[in-house]
């Protein structure tokens, strides 16, 4: 099994401390993801606001978190 797996198991855990460790570390593994995506999609020549669609936040704060980058 790997490691997001086990991760997103253990976020549905009945205990809050487990479940709680478990999203945060999904959220580690998931940022540089996005970041990647957001990258490739701004290279491919993808508005911010396309990208805002698709990951279901607004332009401005797509923007805000990757326009610097």
């Amino acid at each position: 099994m790997s490691e997001a797996t086990e991760l997103a198991e253990r976020a549905g855990d009945r205990d809050p401390r487990i479940g709680l460790r478990a999203v945060a570390a999904l959220r580690r593994l998931l940022e540089p993801l996005e970041a990647v995506q957001v990258r490739s999609a701004r290279n491919q020549g993808w508005s911010w606001q396309e990208i805002a669609a698709e990951l279901g936040v607004s332009r401005q704060a797509v923007h805000k978190k990757y326009g610097r980058r």
